[in-house]
């Protein structure tokens, strides 16, 4: 139970390890690096899913699933998309098993004539594909996303933030101009801001990655970067301009208006389940999760203080109008009659699983016409009149939804931090943590220095940064701007 939940100030790391596991979100598996997210995680995942589903398809694209499997050969076929990817894959090379001796083998004579990869990402086997979608101008843009699950072999886990095996959404998209694929770039940059920030709580700082940290085969990567709350930054989302890079390396060529034979420009842009991690620590707190009602699979949960079946059943009764028309405004609602646990028990099961309204009520709470309302986000009780309860609840979680985002803005706030000099950088990056706002000389040797001495990397060049004259804090060479610095998941 929550009372067993190690504080965030003891041990961070455990801390979120253990939240994980006690909200009853997910587990490890018995497959070593990989996750099974269980039926609470998984709705909070479906949530986000669906608003990301709509707003995908407001925005013009459609869905479409391509093969698990890639051949090795298109992998090669585009040499910077390989290299950022090779120490990752997961290779299959035979396709039979045998019995010998009692024992499962692999059958030595079903080696493959070529090995498949299980996909890391999906570029080479869509471009392998459009080039068949597409021979004019007509058939542009495509805008095509998959939601699918991926593997990049990673050992060293953590549950929802790096494992073997993720499930994310993969937007691919071609067009037939520079100019298009841009757009289509910072538009789903944009999509993913606004969903962090309005759905999640979460603010973001939406930049560009520097060259070193760009997507492998991207000409160009934005970023959305959130700060969580033991100092370090996470990378929400990312949306890459990719050029002509695939439409190059897979011979995918369209005829303009003009008869110009010419290769397509390409995006592509995707959010994974790291979002729960980020969704868990920036809200909770040491009692559980606290859930932006947007997203949370249960919006009130109803509490009945009864002794006997005859006064559960009267009060289950009583509030079936109440619930009725909760849902009638889209609220999920849970009546918890289970007479197998305390009412304490329930109260604590509920703030660890960060549901945002709990509704107690009781014979002498019916009888004065009033229910017990209790805020997850500030912990607030408060005596509300039955008559109107589900306006005040509605209006209640909206102001939840709120209190959340600004809470998180204004830690942002106070640990975003300008720095001028290297030595003040590396002080405050020990003690204090957060995002630093540094100038930086543009070179990848400075970048590798810092990175090397601090395990700090440049997150992003923010977008909205405004010009500043100064001196990068490393070297002293001239700087434009300052950009987003910090340790990261």
């Amino acid at each position: 139970m929550a009372e067993k939940l190690t504080s965030r100030a003891t041990d961070y790391s455990k801390w979120y390890n253990e939240l994980v596991v006690m909200a009853d979100l997910a587990q490890h598996s018995e497959v070593k690096g990989c996750m099974i997210i269980k039926p609470y995680g998984y709705a909070i995942w479906e949530k986000m899913k669906d608003v990301l589903d709509a707003k995908f398809k407001e925005t013009g694209h459609q869905n479409a699933y391509f093969p698990l499997f890639i051949p090795k050969s298109y992998l090669s076929k585009e040499a910077a998309h390989i290299e950022g990817f090779a120490k990752e894959c997961a290779v299959v090379t035979h396709y039979r098993l045998k019995t010998e001796n009692g024992q499962v083998v692999v059958d030595p004579d079903a080696k493959l004539e070529e090995e498949l990869i299980v996909r890391p990402t999906s570029e080479t086997i869509i471009w392998n594909t459009y080039k068949g979608w597409i021979q004019s101008y007509r058939d542009l843009p495509i805008l095509i996303n998959q939601w699918a699950n991926v593997v990049r072999w990673e050992m060293r886990t953590r549950l929802f933030l790096r494992t073997a095996e993720f499930l994310w959404q993969e937007g691919h998209t071609a067009h037939a101009t520079a100019q298009e694929a841009i757009e289509e770039t910072e538009k789903m940059l944009h999509v993913y801001a606004d969903f962090s920030e309005n759905f999640m709580a979460i603010p973001v700082i939406q930049g560009r990655k520097t060259e070193s940290e760009r997507f492998a085969g991207a000409v160009d990567t934005l970023c959305i970067e959130a700060l969580m709350q033991d100092g370090k930054a996470l990378q929400a989302g990312t949306s890459h301009f990719l050029g002509q890079n695939f439409a190059k390396a897979f011979d995918v060529k369209f005829a303009s208006k003009e008869g110009v034979n010419d290769y397509v420009w390409a995006t592509s842009w995707g959010v994974s389940t790291r979002l729960m991690g980020a969704l868990i620590m920036t809200h909770s707190d040491d009692k559980g999760l606290r859930l932006p009602p947007k997203l949370a699979p249960i919006h009130v949960v109803i509490v009945p203080i009864y002794k006997g079946e005859e006064q559960l059943a009267e009060i289950h009764e009583k509030m079936k109008p109440l619930m009725a028309e909760l849902k009638g405004m889209g609220i999920t609602v849970k009546f918890d009659g289970d007479d197998t646990k305390r009412s304490g028990w329930k109260f604590a099961e509920y703030e660890l699983k960060g549901v945002p309204v709990r509704i107690a009520v009781g014979p002498k709470d019916m009888e004065a016409g009033t229910l017990e309302a209790a805020r997850r986000d500030t912990g607030e009780k408060m005596s509300i009149p039955m008559e109107g309860a589900a306006a005040y609840i509605q209006n209640l979680l909206n102001q939840i939804q709120q209190n959340l985002f600004d809470e998180a803005f204004k830690h942002r706030a106070e640990h975003t931090t300008k720095v001028d000099t290297y030595e003040e950088f590396k002080s405050l990056l020990d003690s204090k943590g957060g995002f630093f706002l540094a100038h930086w000389d543009g070179t990848s040797e400075t970048e590798e220095k810092i990175k090397t001495e601090t395990k700090a990397t440049i997150r992003c060049i923010p977008l909205d940064n405004e010009i500043e004259e100064g001196q990068c804090m490393v070297t002293g060479k001239p700087s434009k701007q300052r950009v987003v610095f910090a340790r990261a998941y």
